[in-house]
């Protein structure tokens, strides 16, 4: 993945759209349930990083982009998403 691609995706105000998926019922409350205790204000964050991190490792195995491959692992160090948007513009702006 490109580094403007990154960036915009650590933009905290991307533009959202609404979708309909069905869910099992006991799903939805497992989610319900974990939800907070991860830090999540809700399941509905809690699904689109679930999303989010199946979609990276997906792009990743697609891709072969190590931008991806390194910005997950600075994660995983917990290394904050504004650190990381900050970096990623202090290098492509030179």
């Amino acid at each position: 993945m490109k580094a403007e691609a990154l960036k915009k995706r650590l933009e905290k105000n991307r533009p959202m759209t609404t979708i309909t998926i069905r869910i099992p019922e006991d799903v939805i409350e497992d989610l319900k349930r974990i939800a907070p205790l991860l830090g999540f204000s809700g399941y509905q964050p809690l699904v689109r990083t679930y999303i989010g991190q199946g979609l990276r490792v997906d792009l990743e195995r697609l891709e072969g982009d190590t931008i991806s491959a390194l910005i997950a692992s600075l994660k995983r160090h917990g290394v904050s998403d504004e650190v990381i948007h900050e970096a990623l513009t202090e290098v492509t702006q030179k």
